[in-house]
């Protein structure tokens, strides 16, 4: 059964070599959305995620609010088991896919093709489902014989249509995302948006931090919002969403 458990998870982040920071440390204290507080010998802890309690089952689509610095993005990479907990119990269930980084092992020497294994290597697949899947990439992202090229020559939209094919391929039992990813031109973003889609009413468990309002209300049946690391409010989009941006 596909699910997510977080227990009385905590993140800090020791910061060495902090001795005269303290007015450096006051003023952070007032910029930052996480807690920081001070250890013997100078180390400095800023406190990510503060005590989370949450618990997703099958069919569960979650939204997360919250100003910048709130937790959100620490959230996700301890989903993605990008930071472990410095204490709690983090427990998966369920092949898990994050879309928040799709740039992530993309080689610029290399070519678009070249890239295309590199990427989908690290996306689990083997070089044979990669060969197979390969003329469905070429068509999507719609490079053609920009697929020969280094990539270091592309702009900046044409390596995003390229992660963006790549990446979305797959089809995991929980997606985890950083804001929805649209790109390229009218075009292609009508594209992208059609298969973003497909993917999140296939998934399993959607985890997805945005600030945007109708999306979170239109994709989520719950909503988490993040202060200062601790989650401050928890349940139905509407309650919370009005409680976040106002009714």
């Amino acid at each position: 059964m596909t699910s997510i458990s977080l227990q009385n998870v905590t993140v800090d982040f020791p910061i060495y070599n902090a001795r005269g920071r303290s007015l450096k440390n006051r003023v952070m204290k007032m910029a930052t959305g996480g807690s920081i507080n001070s250890e013997s010998g100078g180390v400095v802890v800023v406190r990510g995620l503060d005590n989370i309690n949450i618990e997703l089952s099958r069919h569960d689509r979650i939204g997360l609010i919250g100003h910048n610095g709130s937790g959100k993005t620490t959230l996700l990479r301890v989903l993605t088991g990008v930071y472990a907990p410095t204490s709690g119990k983090v427990d998966i269930r369920g092949k898990c896919t994050s879309l928040i980084n799709i740039s992530l092992g993309i080689d610029p020497e290399a070519t678009g093709r070249q890239n295309i294994f590199l990427r989908g290597a690290l996306l689990g697949f083997k070089k044979e489902e990669m060969k197979e899947r390969l003329q469905e990439i070429e068509d999507f992202s719609e490079l053609g014989d920009f697929l020969e090229m280094p990539v270091r020559t592309y702009s900046s939209g044409m390596q995003l249509r390229l992660a963006f094919s790549i990446s979305t391929i797959l089809q995991p039992e929980i997606l985890i995302m950083d804001e929805w990813l649209a790109t390229g031109d009218e075009g292609f973003k009508a594209k992208a948006n059609q298969r973003l889609n497909e993917l999140v009413e296939k998934t399993q468990i959607l985890v997805i931090a945005s600030h945007a309002k109708d999306l979170l209300a239109k994709n989520c049946n719950r909503v988490v919002w993040l202060e200062h690391g601790k989650v401050r409010m928890d349940g139905a989009p509407s309650e919370v969403l009005d409680a976040y941006f106002g009714p």
